[in-house]
């Protein structure tokens, strides 16, 4: 554990960070599995309102630094394009 006053204040601080990361990125999961769902029930409309919340969620986690740019671009493009594909 840490023994000054000012690495006790990173190690709170490294906690918080964590914990707000961990949650960021929980939420963002669970949206896109709700769209994966979607898209493979075949429901076009309820995929692309779906999208809408996932491309808010991961463009903030990137936001955050939680996922890096160009991860969060390939992730909404790769999402975008199995949305437009869907009921074809």
């Amino acid at each position: 554990m840490a023994n000054h006053k000012s690495a006790e204040k990173r190690a709170r601080q490294a906690l918080q960070r964590r914990n707000r990361n961990r949650r960021v990125q929980s939420e963002m999961r669970g949206t896109v599995v709700a769209l994966r769902a979607a898209i493979a029930a075949g429901d076009k409309a309820q995929a692309q309102a779906a999208l809408k919340t996932v491309e808010s969620r991961i463009r903030r986690a990137a936001s955050k630094g939680v996922l890096k740019k160009l991860t969060a671009s390939r992730q909404i493009s790769r999402l975008s394009r199995a949305v437009h594909a869907t009921g074809n």
